[in-house]
């Protein structure tokens, strides 16, 4: 009997053994390959004056979560925005993409990079950057894409379904959180309606798919992704991806790709739908509602984020 229990006793470490052995592995919290450990000085191109100019990163920081979110907002919600903000800029100047436009690390420019305006910087954002100061965002030590979006409709995406971005994995953003953002938002987000013209529908369809829908009679929603959005629709005769048409659109019309209705009214494109941006990773309005809870900056970027750490880069 007594060999017998050794026996048990073996096998049961041995197979606690082979399982921890066959468990996925996971980088530790390590800094990123080549990450500052100074606060770095980086290069801006200021977009509206055409000028180039030398700036520390965290000053930096305060014109773009100024910019990006409402000043006024609760100090956590801004300093999630901060960790956010700075995530996004190591992660492109990593990547160099606003070097090859502008020979420079960052652009005033946000089609090209981040909103930026040191005009509306107050005691609130100031304090939001000093208390993150350093702080990224890094799954697997790599940062990760900051996204983030005004209002994600009570749900978020994706970025395969919000952003139509499938150029390489994503697995820390979490999908399906649902933050209660609509309690909180303007009556806009909750639910918007517009009119476009069948012409501006037409051209905008010819030129993200190079295909002439003819004359559009009708429209129809052909496929949605988990969290509802309209990931495909047929106008007319063609076929596009909600994503592309609401950019081609234009994304202060097209509120977001949320579409509970998608209508041929006369000579008129009409769709209805709820929330504000792609809904991919953070939710500026569920931060608001986040932080008035007591949350933490660290806390609200984890509800959006899985498996990711917040590393601090520099003192």
């Amino acid at each position: 009997m007594r060999l017998i229990k050794i026996a048990l006793v073996a096998l049961v470490i041995a197979g606690l053994i082979w399982g921890c052995a066959r468990a996925p592995q996971r980088k530790p919290d390590e800094p990123v390959p080549g990450a500052p450990k100074e606060e770095p000085t980086i290069s801006l191109y200021i977009k509206e004056r055409d000028i180039k100019k030398n700036i520390k990163l965290e000053e930096y920081l305060a014109g773009v979560v100024a910019a990006e979110m409402e000043p006024t907002w609760p100090e956590n919600a801004l300093a999630a925005q901060a960790i956010l903000a700075r995530t996004f800029t190591m992660e492109n100047i990593q990547a160099g993409r606003v070097r090859k436009l502008h020979g420079t690390d960052a652009s005033t420019d946000i089609e090209e990079f981040q909103a930026y305006d040191p005009s509306r910087i107050n005691d609130k954002v100031l304090r939001a950057v000093a208390s993150t100061r350093g702080q990224v965002i890094t799954y697997r030590g790599d940062y990760v894409k900051g996204w983030f979006s005004a209002c994600d409709g009570g749900i978020s995406a994706t970025a395969e379904e919000g952003l139509a971005y499938t150029k390489e994995p994503t697995p820390y953003i979490k999908a399906g959180a649902r933050d209660g953002c609509l309690e909180v938002t303007v009556p806009e987000n909750r639910h918007w309606s517009v009119t476009i013209p069948l012409e501006q529908v037409r051209a905008a369809v010819r030129e993200i798919s190079g295909q002439d829908p003819g004359n559009i009679n009708t429209v129809e929603i052909v496929e949605r992704g988990p969290s509802g959005r309209a990931t495909r629709i047929q106008v007319g005769s063609a076929t596009v991806g909600g994503p592309d048409l609401r950019l081609a659109l234009g994304s202060d019309k097209v509120r977001s790709t949320l579409i509970s209705s998608a209508r041929i009214e006369g000579y008129n494109l009409v769709l209805e739908g709820k929330g504000f941006g792609h809904g991919v990773g953070l939710c500026q309005w569920g931060a608001n509602k986040m932080a008035s809870e007591g949350k933490s900056p660290q806390e609200i970027i984890k509800f959006y984020y899985q498996d990711v750490d917040i590393q601090k880069l520099w003192d």
